[in-house]
């Protein structure tokens, strides 16, 4: 399926929802991308499985890097796309095939002020190790390099910087086996959870304030596992707990605040990813934030930006469309919105430095 890069950028983001492409099924729009960035001039493309990058050579001063993934979740019978006045209805049109149409637009320039760097990729929606951007972060990140990043995912056109932390722990609480029927010849592990769970109602979330920016922790349950069989009592009952937490925090500290929520109890860290420090104090975030206009506001949640600051680049969230009603099967965007996007990153990209 080709796109017309020169379609408003409306209708570029209704012709990208309209090629399917849930998580492992990317090809199609991958090559149309390809396809449409290949012929010009001033980019160098390059793919990667289905990833595709694109960057202009100019020598410029600063080189800015522009990511979208390409991938949505599963059609909720809202295929095709539709439009009802300003608004455009579709699966993936919030999140955020809105935000790549306004990256392919935005790759037609060919005298932006900065170098730029466009990155579609795929896996997005699925697990961490299947992401496309975490194998370019791996195999190519020459490819990546830049002094500032901006991620396209849907924030309302506002700029949200940085990013939660996350991580999973298991907190385990441990009993002695009986037979049910002499239930008082044991100890019951599921019965020894109400401490844990005392502890996750009594807690207080941090609410610091990271360059300039308020994030709000928390903590919570949110998986138990306990039982042998219906007539055994259980020696073992294990509390999953999440802790998002502050970019302020290594994934190493966020860790030892768990063990220190829970002592006395073992503590096994299942899983974690860093956050990402807003960075808005760096120049070009700075010019990129009097652009954009509105307030910036902290990113409560874990994104992509993470990648980019691991890279050493600060970056920001900032993309049209709702990003409460991504995943829903009435998914939707504002088309204003889309080229009310355009305009100001176009703005930003084209006024002499």
């Amino acid at each position: 399926m080709r796109l017309d890069l020169g379609q408003d950028v409306g209708a570029l983001t209704a012709r990208l929802v309209d090629i399917e492409s849930v998580s492992g099924g990317e090809k199609a729009i991958a090559d149309a991308i390809e396809e449409a960035l290949t012929p010009l001039d001033h980019l160098t493309v390059n793919r990667d499985g289905q990833n595709i990058v694109a960057r202009t050579t100019l020598g410029r001063a600063e080189r800015v890097v522009l990511a979208g993934h390409i991938d949505t979740v599963p059609v909720a019978a809202n295929l095709p796309s539709r439009v009802d006045g300003d608004l455009l209805y579709g699966c993936g049109t919030s999140d955020m095939k809105s935000g790549v149409a306004v990256q392919l637009k935005l790759a037609l320039l060919d005298d932006p002020n900065r170098d730029l760097t466009f990155v579609f990729y795929d896996c997005e929606e699925i697990e961490a190790e299947r992401s496309g951007l975490l194998r370019l972060t791996r195999e190519h990140p020459e490819w990546l390099a830049g002094d500032f990043a901006v991620v396209m995912e849907p924030t309302d056109g506002l700029i949200e910087g940085g990013c939660q932390g996350t991580l999973r722990a298991e907190v385990v609480v441990r009993g002695a086996r009986a037979h049910s029927a002499r239930s008082w010849e044991g100890v019951n592990a599921i019965h020894g959870i109400k401490p844990v769970i005392d502890i996750l109602g009594a807690y207080e979330p941090r609410r610091p304030v990271v360059d300039g920016l308020r994030y709000h922790e928390g903590l919570n349950a949110v998986g138990i596992h306990g039982g042998v069989a219906g007539n055994v009592i259980p020696d073992e009952c294990v509390v999953t707990v999440n802790y998002r937490f502050a970019p302020d925090l290594t994934v190493e500290q966020a860790f030892d605040h768990v063990t220190e929520q829970f002592d006395g109890f073992e503590v096994r860290l299942r899983d974690g990813a860093p956050g990402a420090r807003p960075g808005l104090t760096h120049p070009v975030a700075a010019a990129f934030a009097a652009a954009v206009g509105g307030t910036p506001r902290a990113k409560l949640g874990w994104t992509d930006v993470a990648r980019f600051s691991a890279l050493g680049m600060p970056a920001v969230n900032c993309g049209p469309g709702n990003p409460n009603l991504a995943h829903t099967s009435g998914e939707h965007v504002s088309l204003a919105m889309i080229a009310e996007t355009e305009r100001r990153m176009l703005d930003w990209l084209s006024t002499p430095l």
